[in-house]
């Protein structure tokens, strides 16, 4: 009986498609049904009625001094109380759930001495990271959408449907706060994609998925710390925290978008360059976990 060729063996099983294993469909309710993203989503939950409470007890914000801030102006109506929620958690609580789901995959494959098996399915690599990384930027842009959706019903049904009242003065229109609000929750997630970015790159760098998390959270704080360091100058224009705030413009009665266009351009090419190490650094990894 004679040998088969090399190349007959190196040849896919009959039916094999890399674009058909592990459907995103299936990642999503294995992520889904973990307990880590259970409690993440009852946080952000239950953020908007830990500050209901607080107003209810403090009374409402403001009279501290002259100058009227976004803060002061929470308990004018359901828009107020949605766009509130917003400030307060952009820059660290909504940080963590992008730095949870994005750098608990990999690395917790890994942990769980799962990847190996995986990748012998078989999984292509840069399939198995893509599917992960759609999954967990969906789950992160689910967070995001899921804390200002129960902050404007829950402001709502405490101080009523109203025009958003803007702290310099003046309104805007109901639908046009809605509107604006979808802009500012795209606006955060846009420029939360260098922590995606950083806990991805590390969730393939190392088997400790909480090392990923804190490790992105960590650089991410570092980040916040720059950007307050004034004697830096002009060079904290290319820090993305520098430019984490800059969806404050939009609720304005004019917006002004120039700010918001710096952010995004400085947090996609950092995302970017991120991914593509994370690809690339994967692709060739020794995998024994």
């Amino acid at each position: 009986m004679s040998a088969q060729p090399a190349s007959a063996l190196a040849e896919p099983a009959a039916g094999y498609r890399a674009g058909r294993t592990l459907p995103l469909r299936v990642e999503l309710v294995r992520q889904l049904r973990r307990r880590r993203t259970l409690v993440m989503g009852g946080i952000l939950a239950a953020l908007p009625f830990v500050l209901l409470v607080a107003f209810a007890v403090g009374g409402a914000p403001g009279g501290r001094n002259t100058q009227v801030t976004l803060m002061d102006t929470a308990t004018a109506s359901g828009a107020n109380f949605a766009a509130v929620n917003l400030f307060v958690s952009a820059g660290f609580l909504l940080v963590i759930p992008v730095a949870l789901f994005c750098g608990d995959t990999v690395a917790s494959e890994a942990g769980w001495s799962s990847l190996r098996y995986l990748l012998a399915a078989p999984v292509p690599r840069a399939r198995l990271l893509w599917s992960k990384l759609v999954v967990g930027l969906g789950l992160s842009l689910a967070a995001m959408v899921l804390l200002p959706v129960v902050a404007l019903a829950v402001g709502t049904a405490a101080y009523g449907w109203a025009p958003l009242e803007i702290p310099t003065g003046g309104q805007l229109g109901s639908g046009t706060a809605a509107g604006r609000l979808l802009v500012v929750v795209a606006y955060i997630f846009v420029s939360q994609l260098v922590t995606a970015g950083l806990a991805f790159w590390l969730s393939t760098k190392t088997d400790a998925a909480l090392g990923a998390v804190g490790g992105a959270v960590g650089l991410t704080i570092v980040g916040n710390v720059l950007d307050a360091v004034t004697a830096l100058g002009h060079w904290r224009d290319f820090l993305p925290a520098h430019w984490q705030y800059a969806w404050a413009d939009a609720v304005q009665p004019h917006p002004e978008w120039s700010g918001m266009i710096q952010g995004v351009a400085i947090s996609v090419t950092y995302a970017l360059v991120l991914f593509a190490l994370a690809f690339r650094g994967f692709a060739r990894k020794d995998v024994v976990s």
